[in-house]
């Protein structure tokens, strides 16, 4: 590397993977990604072996938590498909426990593929001419951009969504169920400093989350005709009017 760093910080599954391959001897610290067994970066979350560590957002179950929640607010619901990125590894790991979530709740689950910007058009007809419930967005960078045009989408089209990230309820979706990555930046500062005072980061584990949020939508809800269940509001972190 050209730069002379004593640690490097990264976020994203995309950006550690950059700064893994720029250097094996300066320390790592991940402030979030989705798997990062499964992507290579570590050899265990308990002992992650190398020059990396840090913080997943990755936690048991999240998928089925988020499929229920969605049952629990659509009594009808019964078929749902998910938007995945086939371009990140992680939404394989996602799609596949959401596959497994749906057979335990008896759920139909449709997987449609978006790899950029131009397949929304393709994805959004294919939608429109399905018979789908509700819509399921897995965490990716490229929906996230698009967050606005997704809510947008699924309101007028009367589709129950739920994303992983509060970002996209405020710009419209229904509701989201995930990690606060909040907490989990503010919890990098710790394994800053402790590599900084000399922890080794092979040795340091990959700590999970600890901290969710449940953050809703009424005026979405009110446009697609929902009533939330008391039960759903008790529990929910945040509620947009």
């Amino acid at each position: 590397m050209g730069l002379d760093v004593d640690l490097i910080v990264a976020g994203g599954t995309h950006a550690i993977r950059a700064a893994k391959h720029a250097t094996r001897v300066i320390p790592i610290v991940m402030a979030v990604t989705a798997d990062p067994v499964g992507s290579g970066f570590v050899a265990s979350l308990g002992r992650p072996g190398g020059n990396i560590t840090g913080l997943t957002s990755l936690s048991p179950d999240l998928s089925g938590k988020r499929l229920a929640l969605l049952e629990e607010m659509v009594p009808t619901l019964s078929r749902v498909t998910v938007l995945w990125n086939s371009r990140n590894p992680d939404n394989a790991s996602q799609l596949r426990e959401a596959e497994s979530a749906t057979k335990a709740l008896r759920l139909q689950l449709r997987p449609l593929a978006v790899r950029d910007s131009r397949d929304f058009d393709k994805a959004f007809a294919v939608l429109q001419s399905g018979r789908a419930d509700a819509i399921y967005i897995l965490g990716d960078a490229l929906f996230a951009d698009s967050r606005t045009r997704i809510a947008d989408f699924a309101t007028k089209n009367r589709l129950a969504s739920i994303f992983s990230t509060r970002q996209s309820v405020e710009a419209g979706g229904l509701v989201s169920y995930g990690t606060s990555f909040f907490d989990l930046f503010r919890r990098t500062a710790v394994y800053v400093d402790k590599i900084l005072k000399g922890a080794r980061p092979g040795n340091f584990p990959v700590e999970q989350p600890t901290k969710f949020e449940l953050v809703l939508n009424l005026k979405t809800a009110r446009a697609l005709g929902l009533t939330i269940p008391q039960s759903v509001l008790g529990r929910a972190d945040e509620i947009i009017q």
